[in-house]
């Protein structure tokens, strides 16, 4: 009679079974309460998070005081979050001065801006091999672009439809393919709208969280003065660079003809950082004797303008109304020369010529 036969020892050097893969997520982070929590929801549930922080040439980016402007690298964070930056350079400009879908109320373009963030996030996502994307919005918190009828618009518009999980408010929203594809538990999600921030503080705490920033008020877009001189630039040329933005952040403007702008520094700072920011097509104008700002012109100009500037210059001098007031002024590569005009009686006089 034969032997039984038996199974065979298994190998001691027999590979082990590999375990599960992680959810992978890419999450739009700003920094901001809301992002961090959507971000947080996921992590508690095994998902291992890459988090995206954009910048730009308008205030979003760490430290820079904006809505998207806080810095995460400063904030406690689950183990599994890992944060990336991003800027969104030139083509970011190019979308502002010619958004597809028109600005909100000052010169904020945020459904065109929502779009080409979550179209640069999900090509992130595939290039590391994530699974979906994660943002902090909550319907109806902002009136331009989270807004039930407009979020499918942006996804469609991004390119992005059904990987896009908005964790704050999911329950209200129309499930995701992550939900549907159950790398994500749509039970364990919240279901938060409006305005108030009373849940996500209440939600922070259950989570543990200690120390968020406070809500901030908007990129520099979102600016009443800042989208006037925004809107102005855009007027008068059609393509805007780093340096044309750069110098909308800072002194006094005055729009002298279509083809003409000045900048006034307001105090020794800005005047050093306009003779920073000056190209070699720019003009530079400062008082010779006086103490006061440092102008740059930029733009064509005749003798009529060129003393309408040293005017300006002027008048925002330390030298009394009616005095005489020698203003150099030359191109960066060219000799200066010098201009003596009488220090206009008041600043009044140039009001209309304003950019404010």
């Amino acid at each position: 009679m034969s032997a039984p036969e038996t199974e065979p020892e298994p190998s001691p050097h027999a590979a082990e079974a590999a375990p599960p893969r992680r959810p992978v997520a890419v999450s739009l982070m700003s920094g901001g309460l809301d992002s961090q929590l959507a971000a947080r929801l996921l992590a508690e549930q095994g998902v291992d998070v890459r988090a995206l922080t954009f910048m730009t040439s308008f205030g979003c980016g760490p430290g820079e005081g904006g809505a998207c402007g806080h810095d995460p690298a400063k904030l406690p964070m689950h183990p599994s979050i890992k944060i990336k930056l991003a800027h969104l350079g030139q083509e970011y400009i190019d979308m502002v001065m010619h958004p597809k879908h028109g600005y909100g109320k000052n010169a904020n373009p945020c459904i065109d801006c929502r779009a080409m963030m979550l179209r640069w996030a999900d090509e992130y996502r595939e290039a590391i091999g994530a699974d979906f994307l994660i943002t902090g919005e909550v319907l109806g918190q902002r009136p331009m672009s989270q807004r039930r009828g407009v979020m499918p618009r942006i996804e469609e518009e991004a390119g992005v439809e059904g990987r896009v999980l908005r964790p704050l408010s999911a329950k209200l929203l129309p499930p995701t393919d992550a939900e549907k594809q159950g790398l994500v538990d749509r039970d364990k999600l919240c279901a938060i709208s409006g305005r108030s921030r009373k849940k996500q503080i209440k939600l922070a705490k259950e989570l543990g969280l200690k120390k968020w920033p406070s809500p901030a008020g908007g990129c520099l877009l979102t600016d009443p003065s800042f989208g006037r001189r925004f809107h102005d630039l855009r007027k008068h040329q059609e393509r805007a660079t780093v340096t044309d933005i750069d110098f909308l952040k800072i002194g006094r403007h005055f729009r002298l003809t279509p083809q003409l702008k000045v900048v006034l520094g307001r105090d020794l700072r800005e005047c050093e950082h306009l003779e920073a920011l000056r190209e070699e097509q720019d003009w530079l104008f400062h008082p010779a004797e006086h103490s006061g700002p440092t102008a740059v012109s930029r733009g064509s100009m005749d003798d009529a303008q060129i003393e309408q500037i040293a005017e300006l210059v002027a008048v925002y001098s330390k030298a009394a109304a009616g005095e005489a007031v020698p203003v150099s002024y030359g191109p960066e590569a060219g000799p200066e020369k010098t201009v003596v005009v009488k220090k206009p009686a008041s600043r009044g006089l140039f009001a209309a010529l304003a950019v404010v």
